[in-house]
This record gives structure tokens, C-alpha cells and sequence, in this order.
């Protein structure tokens, strides 16, 4: 069972972010096992990654009628030791955090990102949290103002 979990994610790693910095591929990673921990989205990684509907899929790779084979054998191989560590100790992992549950590639602009909040840019990918992120507490020199 963790097999499998761990090849979902290490293929959503090769084909959403083998081109990024390791911390690019890490945030994909971060991001789907938040969907996975979400109650809006399907419970499991395998689910996660393959979830789609008539109209699309959640990640592009799933449903764009290209092989879902990995040809690049050493970008495969960190892609299945980043999902290992994500799962084994992804709690102490944080490159996009708790609250990131989308992302897309900055040459795209897709109808869903003006709903939600941009909290970080990593390689050519933009990271989003579906929940509001609180404004930081103003500094105490400005309180006395």
C-alpha cells in the first residue's frame, strides 16, 4: 500500500516538476499530500493524483494522451526518493505549506487562480492556498502611532 502511494506521488513529481529546483519538486509533493489531507479532495495519494472528471484532470500529466512512462531514469529516481521522504517524514517538510493545495505553471493562467491566495513562487511554478491567509500582526512602532 505504501508502494503504491509512494509511485503515485514520485509520478506526479516526474511529470509535474522534474525540471524544477529539488525544492520545486518538494512543493508538488507538499501539495498533493495536502489535497490528500483535505476533506475537499479524495483521501488517498494514488486518488489524488488521478483524480479527474469529464472536463479535466487535477494534474495535466494524467489526461494529456502522452505516455505516463518516465524516460528520464535519474530524474525518476529523486523524484521516488522525494515522495519516500515526503511520506515517511513529510511532517517535518515544509516548502510551500499546510494551507498549499494548488500551483501552475507561471506560463499559464488558469480560470481557478484569481479565487485563491498566492503564497509562493518556486522555478516556473506559482503556489496558491485555497484558505485565507492571515495579515501579519502590524509592528509594536507602529501600534504607538
Amino acid at each position: 500500500m505504501i508502494q503504491t502511494a509512494i509511485m503515485c506521488l514520485a509520478l506526479n513529481i516526474y511529470f509535474e516538476a522534474r525540471n524544477q529546483p529539488i525544492h520545486g519538486q518538494f512543493a508538488v509533493a507538499e501539495v498533493t499530500l495536502n489535497r490528500v489531507a483535505s476533506p475537499s479532495y479524495p483521501n488517498t495519494v494514488c486518488e489524488v493524483v488521478l483524480q479527474s472528471n469529464s472536463k479535466s484532470c487535477a494534474f495535466s500529466w494524467w489526461c494529456d494522451g502522452k505516455s505516463d512512462m518516465p524516460q528520464d531514469e535519474r530524474a525518476f529516481r529523486i523524484s521516488k526518493i522525494i515522495a519516500k521522504l515526503m511520506i515517511e517524514e513529510g511532517e517535518h517538510i515544509w516548502a510551500v505549506g499546510d494551507n498549499a493545495t494548488h500551483y501552475h505553471n507561471q506560463s499559464i493562467s488558469p480560470y481557478w487562480a484569481r479565487h485563491f491566495q498566492q503564497i509562493n513562487r518556486i522555478g516556473e511554478h506559482v503556489f496558491y492556498s485555497d484558505k485565507p491567509i492571515p495579515k501579519p500582526m502590524p509592528r509594536p512602532d507602529n501600534l504607538l502611532k
